[in-house]
């Protein structure tokens, strides 16, 4: 494909966006997961349960029902092989999503949608509970990546929305991180993931994957840096790319709904950071994540002068809470800056 030459653009400088309806027609796999299918997934044959994964994530696509409107009070089984739901629950960088994606594409049916969990939340925000409701019902399924148990009122909302669209026949499928090697952890997401969302826990069906980062498998564990010439000339050699600071870019993303931040980097074929440093409030460090999370999933490279970009979370960020958001973002960092 033959790219059109612009030069440099400034992130900052723009205001994107996004209607509600261009919301729901967005939601789709990203674009690196456009030919997913199981059998383009690499199991580790080091770790079983990525291939019992695989095999069980297959029959439930293939048995994906049509799904019907109506049917509040409507009995189902609740054996695991007839859940509506399951639920994949391990580190990142084991293919979580591209087996996500792999669901979405095998159900045959017109009607199905697939989106990171804030955007199904902004969407709301966006629509309104009621109307979201209504052009979500009687779809076939729903795929979440990366859901979300940090904001209650989020996940109370999403647990009644789920309910109601289960209620019509429509089939799920999430995902959460879990950090790779860190023992107990994996057991301890499925369980809060499913007390969170209580009204719907016997609607999923908890499959566990485990394995390394598929990421880091041939890749050092860091993000190089540039120089300023070395950056220049990086980001000179692609048609479009997008050059600013990065405290610039850290306070713009505060003035953008993350939903947005897709429309930030449209028409951008590289990301380019200038005097990368540790942050160390949180809520520009969980917005720089999803920033990452839309830049990784467009499959743009990033370059960046100053402080290696997987050091940018510090040692308390990444001993608190927020610790699997945080560990995700520098493997998607690395990948990014080394591609």
């Amino acid at each position: 494909m033959t790219s059109t030459s612009t030069g440099i653009v400034h992130l900052t400088e723009r205001q994107p966006q996004l209607s509600g309806e261009e919301m729901l027609t967005s939601l789709v796999p990203p674009p690196q997961f456009d030919d997913a299918t199981f059998e383009s997934y690499r199991v580790d044959p080091a770790y079983p349960s990525q291939q019992e994964t695989k095999e069980l994530l297959t029959t439930f696509a293939v048995g994906a029902p049509q799904a019907k409107r109506g049917g509040l009070f409507s009995r189902r089984p609740k054996t695991p092989e007839t859940k509506p739901g399951v639920y994949l629950d391990g580190g990142f960088g084991v293919g979580k999503t591209h087996l996500l994606a792999s669901i979405y594409h095998a159900v045959p049916a017109r009607r199905k949608y697939f989106g990171s969990f804030i955007e199904y939340t902004a969407l709301v925000g966006a629509l309104g509970y009621k109307q979201t409701v209504e052009l979500l019902r009687g779809s076939a399924l729903l795929c979440i990546d990366e859901f979300e148990l940090d904001d209650p009122g989020d996940t109370m909302v999403m647990t009644r929305l789920l309910g109601e669209l289960v209620s019509s026949g429509t089939r799920l499928a999430a995902t959460s991180n879990t950090p790779p090697n860190a023992l107990g952890e994996g057991r301890f997401a499925a369980q809060d993931f499913l007390r969170e969302i209580h009204a719907m826990s016997a609607s999923f069906e908890t499959i566990r994957i485990d394995g390394v980062d598929f990421r880091q498998r041939s890749l050092d564990a860091a993000a190089p840096v540039l120089d300023e010439a070395e950056y220049g000339r990086r980001l000179a050699a692609y048609g479009t790319a997008s050059d600013d600071g990065f405290d610039a870019l850290v306070a713009h993303l505060a003035r953008v709904h993350p939903s947005r931040y897709i429309r930030l980097i449209d028409g951008v074929e590289a990301v380019g950071l200038r005097d990368v440093r540790q942050l160390t409030d949180q809520s520009e460090a969980l917005r720089f994540v999803a920033f990452v999370d839309r830049v990784y999933d467009a499959q743009l490279p990033i370059r960046a002068t100053g402080l290696s970009l997987d050091q940018v979370f510090g040692a308390d960020m990444l001993a608190g809470g927020y610790r699997k958001k945080y560990l995700r973002a520098i493997s998607r960092l690395v990948a990014s800056t080394n591609a």
